[in-house]
């Protein structure tokens, strides 16, 4: 018996196995290299967090935008003026508006946005106050 074929296929088989496994070695090296590189950009995101949260408190509040509407600016500047808390009535008169109850109502709609973004506050049912 000739064992000199089984032996050649042996081969060939064993040379296809190494081959597969140089081959997966070559990508677990490439998978740990990216896996390493991943590791450190998310070491990196959680410094960088970690110092954003640390200095949050120290950064100055931000202050929001005002709508657009040429009332606005005025109507803050009445504050600022005032000694204490003011009425729809009496922003309506600050700008030279008409005490009419559209003007009222809509002072109160302005004065009731800037409440909503924190600017204002209601102390107690229609007297507004700029926030401490």
């Amino acid at each position: 018996m000739n064992i000199r074929p089984l032996l050649d296929a042996l081969d060939l088989q064993a040379d296809a196995a190494q081959a597969l496994a140089d081959d997966l070695r070559a990508q677990i090296d490439g998978l740990q290299t990216r896996l390493r590189k991943a590791e450190t950009h998310l070491e990196h995101l959680a410094i960088t967090r970690k110092t954003v949260t640390g200095l949050a408190d120290r950064l100055p509040a931000v202050v929001p935008a005002l709508p657009e509407h040429p009332d606005y600016p005025r109507i803050l500047a009445a504050f600022n003026h005032a000694t204490g808390p003011l009425r729809a009535k009496d922003v309506c008169e600050a700008l030279g508006h008409e005490l009419q109850p559209k003007n009222v109502e809509g002072a109160r709609a302005k004065l009731k946005r800037l409440v909503k973004l924190g600017i204002l506050t209601e102390a107690d049912t229609g007297n507004f106050a700029r926030k401490q």
